[in-house]
């Protein structure tokens, strides 16, 4: 078994949580993982919809030959 560690939440967001895994037939933990890395590519997604600086844009622009 994997190592594991308690997280202290409310009882709202454990019976969430709760749902959340017995709809999707997986463990709570599962569901975590799945919305932890959700909430990466979200931020990723962010990231990535920020206009570029002079810079950049440069570099991009450059000959590369």
């Amino acid at each position: 078994m994997s190592d594991t560690t308690t997280i202290r939440v409310t009882r709202d967001v454990r019976d969430a949580l709760n749902v959340l895994a017995a709809r999707r037939g997986e463990t709570v933990t599962d569901t975590v993982t799945r919305a932890t890395r959700l909430l990466e590519q979200e931020a990723i997604g962010r990231d990535l919809s920020t206009p570029l600086r002079d810079d950049e844009i440069a570099w991009l622009d450059a000959d590369a030959g």
